[in-house]
């Protein structure tokens, strides 16, 4: 149909049949335009001033009609509904999308997700028959971090160093010791590492460098530019004593130099000066060398011994432990108050400078760079603490904590949640925790605390909230080897025996194989192997399901699926000589895990039915004594043997916290709603 309009009438052209059609003054029976092809010229003359009263639209209509029956009330008012529906939804999305994303809580990094796992190079595995481990081996092993789920590498020096103190005495920053490769050994290692989702941490070692680093050697020589890279004192070659401090490896921490004809300080070794950090230049050479391994794309670094960094410029004697002891006789760490050698004014600021620089790296998606310092503080846990920066400066993203490693002291729940306790209590609010049981300076937990407490160490560490570090070995129980007075590579062992760190450094045990798998292609170790390494290795403990190896694995799995275990609150329900226990749980989630460990001498009953929370059965979902998995406790009657852990999961109706509010610590509130299956801020 179409119109042909003319200035006084408008004629109505027969095109398309429409049954649907009336004749305009409503008269006779309805007619179509379907007529005989003859008639087709014929026309329909309408009154331009009369309505169109075509009742239905029909399919092929002009535009002309489409207009006239859009603008009926029955085809306006459905399309504007659906026209503001679509705007009320799409907004609504919208405003649904900013809530979720402002009320979501912070997504957690790839440090607080996985635990960090040590390497110490020397040891973990020798790709080139020299009997020392190197970047090429960590490169072949890298599918045991696999294994694990191991996110993230933390891997101990390698810098060129003439190895006065394994690593720990830099000759140059920007360079790799032969001894473990080359920087392309590096590179691809780094490389190899992201393209599996690993991260890399490194040592950065700022308080001091090797006595053969050219800084030192130009400083020695009075070099304009290095004269004061280092700290030295006036002093003479017959009593190169300017105070009474000492090293931390014992005697005097002043050496006096016949080049220089001055005495320089070392709380080290006498073969590590210190370096001026009261020199700018010398903060500003720090930095760049950062900035050259950040460049490189290193994911983080651990900061060794920063509480070293600044000494008293005026250089007084330190108070002595016991004031009547002859002052020539101090010559040991433990002998003096150290006031004017450790955490001086200005040390933070340094430490906030290295993590702005960080943080600049850090702002490339997915490319977060991790820092962690080293301080043993000791009893002075509030000196600990304050390396987590402040609520508007931050510094370190923790600081490690060392005090499981006094474990061994006593065997019992009651110490093990002091020591828990010790931490939780003074963390900054809002702050991240972290655990350490072992490390390269410190004996191996199995053979300090006994190889019974191996698995349950295990589950303590990879259970309580934070991120875990564990020393490469503990996943298998490795324990300390002996060495002998010819065998000792340490040189703190050279000085004192009984201070070697060489036990808790020997090769990783693969296999059984020649040298447990570390060296295949000679036989030579640098130090010798555990002789138990036929029964202890990693081969061995992958085709044992109730391995020590197994258990980690599994323990660290279920701690990276669950979140309660992630990021839930931590609570304390029970201690006593014998047993640990705490709760694990999750506001708005319909699971809980409650953890019982025996770190006692003996069996233990355990009686929780005070804690109304806890259902009446309770169901262990893993014990380190695999014979015990599956079994249902009643919650007055939990029986645990001596070095036994339980994870138990129960169903959750009534959540622990909110009434036990001094008993439980969160770093960062998150509740879960299970209708959306996301988390909020609550």
């Amino acid at each position: 149909m179409s119109f042909k309009k003319d200035a006084d009438e408008v004629a109505l052209g027969e095109c398309t049949p429409n049954p649907c059609f009336e004749e305009v003054d409503g008269g006779g029976s309805a007619s179509t335009l379907a007529g005989p092809r003859d008639k087709r010229d014929s026309s329909v003359l309408l009154d331009p001033m009369e309505e169109y009263t075509q009742i239905k639209p029909y399919a092929g209509m002009p535009k002309e009609v489409l207009l006239l029956y859009s603008s009926q009330a029955r085809y306006r008012v459905p399309r504007e509904v659906l026209f503001w529906l679509t705007v009320a939804c799409t907004l609504a999305l919208v405003a649904l999308t900013v809530t979720v994303i402002v009320l979501s809580p912070r997504c957690l990094s790839w440090w607080q997700v996985s635990p960090v796992y040590q390497v110490y190079p020397r040891s973990f595995k020798d790709s080139d028959g020299d009997g020392v481990g190197d970047l090429k081996g960590i490169q072949q092993q890298l599918h045991h971090f696999q294994y694990l789920n191991i996110k993230s590498v933390w891997v101990s020096p390698f810098y060129r160093s003439p190895m006065k103190d394994f690593g720990y005495d830099v000759e140059d920053f920007r360079a790799i010791d032969p001894l473990f490769g080359t920087m392309q050994d590096f590179e691809d290692l780094l490389a190899e590492m992201h393209k599996l989702g690993l991260k890399l941490i490194m040592d950065f070692i700022p308080n001091h460098t090797s006595d053969r680093h050219r800084w030192f050697n130009l400083s020695r020589t009075r070099d304009p530019q290095y004269e004061d890279y280092y700290v030295w004192a006036d002093c003479n070659a017959t009593s190169p004593r300017p105070n009474n401090w000492v090293s931390v490896f014992g005697n005097s921490s002043w050496t006096y130099d016949e080049v220089r004809g001055q005495c320089y300080l070392h709380q080290f070794l006498k073969e590590q000066p210190d370096l001026n950090f009261r020199n700018p230049h010398v903060r500003r050479e720090m930095l760049d060398i950062l900035h050259f391994w950040l460049g490189k794309g290193v994911d983080g670094f651990r900061m060794d011994a920063v509480k070293h960094l600044l000494e008293a410029a005026h250089q007084r004697d330190e108070p002595q432990v016991d004031p009547n002891k002859p002052p020539e006789s101090v010559t040991s760490e433990w002998d003096l108050h150290h006031d004017y050698t450790t955490s001086q004014l200005g040390l933070h600021d340094l430490l906030r400078d290295w993590r702005a620089e960080m943080d600049a790296y850090s702002r490339e998606p997915g490319r977060y760079r991790f820092m962690v310092t080293e301080s043993y503080d000791y009893h002075e846990v509030d000196k600990t603490m304050m390396y987590y920066g402040t609520s508007l400066v931050k510094e370190s993203d923790f600081p490690f904590n060392f005090y499981l490693l006094d474990l061994p002291h006593n065997t019992s729940g009651f110490w093990v949640k002091h020591l828990v306790d010790l931490w939780m209590v003074n963390m900054p609010t809002g702050q991240w925790p972290n655990w350490v049981v072992g490390n390269h300076d410190k004996p191996r937990i199995a053979s300090s605390a006994g190889q019974k407490y191996v698995r349950v160490i295990n589950m303590l560490l990879l259970t309580l909230p934070g991120t875990p570090t564990t020393y490469y070995g503990e996943e298998i129980g490795m324990e300390n080897i002996n060495v002998t007075e010819s065998q000792v590579q340490d040189p703190a062992g050279k000085y004192n025996t009984s201070a070697s760190r060489d036990p808790q450094r020997s090769p990783m045990q693969w296999s059984g194989d020649l040298n447990s798998g570390f060296n295949n292609k000679t036989n030579i170790t640098w130090l010798p192997v555990h002789p138990e390494y036929r029964r202890v290795n990693v081969q061995a403990q992958v085709k044992d399901e109730g391995s020590v190896l197994a258990q980690y694995s599994f323990l660290n799995a279920l701690r990276q699926s669950e979140l309660p275990l992630q990021r839930g609150w931590f609570c304390y329900v029970h201690a006593d000589t014998n047993v640990f226990s705490y709760l694990r749980e999750l506001d708005g989630l319909g699971r809980a895990f409650l953890l019982v460990l025996n770190f006692g001498k003996e069996s233990a009953v355990t009686d929780l039915s005070s804690v109304h929370e806890l259902p009446q059965q309770l169901k262990v979902l893993m014990s380190t004594n695999q014979v015990n998995t599956g079994k249902v406790f009643q919650k007055s009657h939990i029986l645990t043997d001596a070095g036994e852990g339980l994870v138990i999961q129960y169903a959750s109706h009534t959540l622990f916290n909110p009434n036990h509010s001094g008993q439980c610590y969160v770093s960062e509130r998150a509740c879960y709603l299970t209708a959306l299956d996301i988390l909020y801020k609550c």
